[in-house]
Parts: structure tokens; C-alpha cells; sequence
């Protein structure tokens, strides 16, 4: 395999969260199969899905493999940073966020000029099972 860094772009309005899910599972298949796949694909799942919702423009989900690190990037127009909100059992939501934090080993957000970028990063040599 080369040293050089892979990387797969899913853009909005183009795709939707199956399309960037379905992308996200080939990408890590691929290039990243020690890495938790269900993990990664919940928290794709969450930053797209968060991006629909609570922005009104365009999102991009970035992931790169590269030198034992698997880094997902979702980038969206809204200057506003994902809270974590008390869990409502009664079908509210409020669960996406803490599973973020949970699953990723590390989590970043960092302003754009028009929006955000969440960067959730794995390390191969970090991988271990969640404690349940």
C-alpha cells in the first residue's frame, strides 16, 4: 500500500447521509479495516445528519486515511457548535453528540470563514473496544 495519504469527498446537495454513509463504509473498508466500522459510520451518520438539520446551506464530508490515522471531517455553513443536550428517552434526541465524544478517540471543531469543521480522529495503534 502507498504512504500517500487517501482520501474520499461526499458533497452536499448531491448526496445525502445514506449516500455519504455507503462512501464512508467503502473508504474505511479499504483503507482503514482496523478501524471500528460501526463506530465510524455512527458518527458520519450524526455530523451529516446534524449538518442537515441545523444548517440551512451546504456540508462536505472529507475522510483521509493516512499514516495509521483515520480523520473524518465534516464541514458545514453554520458558524454554530454542536451542544450536547440532555438525553430524552421520550424520542426527543439529544443522544448524537455524546456518542461523538464517545466513539472517536478525538474530536475538534475549528470556525471557517463561512461555517465549521468537526474533525473526528482514530488511531490505529488507540483502537480499542468500548468499555460497555
Amino acid at each position: 500500500m502507498s504512504t500517500e495519504p487517501h482520501v474520499v469527498v461526499v458533497d452536499s446537495p448531491h448526496r445525502d447521509s445514506a449516500a455519504a454513509r455507503g462512501a464512508a463504509a467503502d473508504f474505511v473498508t479499504r483503507y482503514c479495516p482496523w478501524a471500528d466500522l460501526d463506530a465510524v459510520l455512527l458518527v458520519v451518520s450524526e455530523l451529516v445528519t446534524n449538518a442537515i438539520r441545523h444548517t440551512s446551506g451546504w456540508w462536505r464530508l472529507r475522510l483521509t486515511a493516512a499514516y495509521g490515522t483515520l480523520l473524518v471531517e465534516m464541514d458545514d455553513s453554520s458558524p454554530l457548535l454542536p451542544v450536547a443536550r440532555e438525553p430524552d428517552f421520550g424520542g426527543g434526541g439529544g443522544f448524537g453528540w455524546h456518542m461523538v465524544l464517545r466513539l472517536a478517540g478525538r474530536v475538534e471543531i475549528r470556525p471557517l470563514p463561512d461555517g465549521k469543521r468537526v474533525q473526528a480522529l482514530w488511531q490505529r495503534d488507540r483502537v480499542t473496544s468500548p468499555a460497555y
